[in-house]
């Protein structure tokens, strides 16, 4: 599993949260997706590694700027870690 964080600009309210997080379930398979306006972060978890040129494009044709993608192998928090 892989855990794909992006530097997004341009999100402004949670609306646009909902409307990229919207946009990339469409496009992409994703097993979940967080996001925070306010910082301007989404992270994702994915089953498989994403495509960054579609992600990208994908991002660009909602409005905002895709600004940095960071894949890493995704190692789930236990209780006591």
């Amino acid at each position: 599993m892989m855990e794909i964080t992006l530097k997004i600009e341009g999100m402004m309210c949670s609306m646009c949260a909902s409307h990229i997080n919207d946009c990339i379930r469409k496009n992409f398979n994703i097993k979940k997706v967080k996001t925070s306006h306010r910082k301007g972060e989404i992270e994702l978890l994915s089953e498989t590694i994403i495509d960054e040129d579609k992600l990208r494009k994908v991002i660009h044709d909602t409005g905002y700027t895709l600004i940095s993608i960071k894949q890493e192998d995704y190692m789930k928090k236990g209780l006591f870690s």
